[in-house]
C-alpha cells in the first residue's frame, strides 16, 4: 500500500524534470530545455525532494551536482522515459530511414518470382536498418492466426475469393494460361478441352486440407476435372520439370513469362476460359492504423504496380 501511494503521487511529467535537473546539473537549465518557467521546476524538484526524502541536487561551489541518491535515480529515470516513448511511437510518422523494426511478411511463391527480390531491395534502400522476416504460405501455416498473433504483419498470395473477416488491398490480376515443354504435341496440334484436361498436369500442393487451389475451385464450379499426376511443394521448380517433360502447368501469363527465356517452354492459351488470377495482400485489424505496417503496405503496392509495367 505504501508503493501504491508513492506511485499516485508520480506522473511522467514529474519523471522528466527529474531526469532533465539531474543531467543539466542547473534549474534554470532545465526550465529552458523543458519550456518552462524557473518556479515550476523549482516547485516540481521540491516535490520529488520529499518523494525521495533525499535534497537529490545540492549546490557546491563550482555549481550543483546530483547527491548518492540523484546519480542513482539517472539510469532509472532515462528508462522510464524510453520505455513511455515507446509505448505510443507508433503515433508518430513512420521514419524508415532509422527504423531497426523487423518486418514480417509471409508470401505465396506462386507470385512472379521478381517480386519478392524486388520487394526486399526497395525494403532494404529505404529502411536500411530494418530487420524483414519471409514465411512460407503451407499447409502448415495458418496465416490468419498468424496475422491475429502479430506472427506476421501482412500476408501476400492469390484466392479466388479473400477470407472476409481480414483487411485486403487488391494487388493486381493475371490471365490464366498454360506452360508447357516447346516440344509438346498441343504446340502443334493445339488442343481443345477434352484433350486439355486428359493431358497430365502438374499442381501446386495444397495450401491446408481439403484446398484445391484457384485452378481447381473453378473447374469444380463447372463440374470438371483435370488430372494432376504430380503435386509439388516447390511452385519455383515447377516450369524446370515442365520443360522437361509433358506435363502441362496452369497458372497466371506473368509468372509463365519470366521463364519462357530461361528454359525451352511456351506459353499456350488454355482452351478453358478462367476469371483473371487476383493476388492480394491481407492483414488484420490489428496492424490496420500502424503507421509501420501502412509503410509496408505501401511498399509492397509500389513494387506490384512497378512489375505490371
Amino acid at each position: 500500500m505504501k508503493d501504491q501511494a508513492l506511485f499516485d503521487k508520480i506522473d511522467l511529467h514529474l519523471i522528466r524534470v527529474l531526469n532533465t535537473v539531474l543531467t543539466e546539473r542547473s534549474v534554470s537549465r532545465a526550465a529552458i530545455r523543458l519550456g518552462m518557467y524557473q518556479p515550476a521546476v523549482s516547485a516540481a524538484l521540491k516535490r520529488l525532494r520529499g518523494l525521495a526524502g533525499d535534497p537529490i541536487l545540492v549546490r557546491t561551489g563550482a555549481g550543483m551536482v546530483p547527491t548518492d541518491a540523484g546519480l542513482r535515480m539517472i539510469e532509472p529515470s532515462a528508462s522510464i522515459l524510453r520505455a513511455a516513448g515507446l509505448l505510443f511511437s507508433d503515433a508518430k510518422e513512420f521514419e524508415a530511414a532509422t527504423s531497426t523494426i523487423t518486418f514480417r511478411l509471409a508470401a505465396s511463391d506462386y507470385l512472379d518470382p521478381f517480386f519478392l527480390p524486388q520487394l526486399v531491395a526497395k525494403l532494404k534502400a529505404e529502411a536500411p536498418h530494418a530487420q524483414i522476416e519471409i514465411h512460407p504460405l503451407s499447409a502448415e501455416s495458418d496465416y490468419r492466426s498468424q496475422l491475429a498473433q502479430g506472427q506476421v504483419d501482412i500476408v501476400i498470395g492469390n484466392w479466388a475469393s479473400p477470407p472476409g473477416d481480414l483487411h485486403m488491398g487488391r494487388l493486381f490480376g493475371d490471365e490464366v494460361v498454360c506452360l508447357v515443354a516447346k516440344e509438346h504435341p498441343a504446340v502443334r496440334r493445339g488442343w481443345d478441352r477434352a484433350a486439355w484436361l486428359e493431358s497430365e498436369h502438374i499442381a501446386p500442393s495444397a495450401m491446408h486440407l481439403g484446398a484445391k487451389g484457384v485452378i481447381d475451385e473453378h473447374l469444380d464450379h463447372l463440374g470438371l476435372v483435370r488430372n494432376i499426376t504430380v503435386r509439388c511443394p516447390h511452385f519455383g521448380l515447377m516450369p524446370s520439370m515442365v520443360a522437361s517433360s509433358l506435363l502441362v502447368m496452369t497458372t497466371g501469363r506473368h509468372y509463365c513469362e519470366r521463364f519462357v527465356e530461361l528454359l525451352p517452354v511456351k506459353i499456350l492459351p488454355c482452351p478453358i476460359e478462367f476469371p483473371r488470377m487476383m493476388y492480394y495482400q491481407l492483414w488484420h485489424e490489428r496492424t490496420h492504423a500502424s503507421k509501420a505496417a501502412k509503410w509496408l503496405r505501401e511498399q509492397v503496392k509500389l513494387v506490384a504496380s512497378a512489375l505490371r509495367k
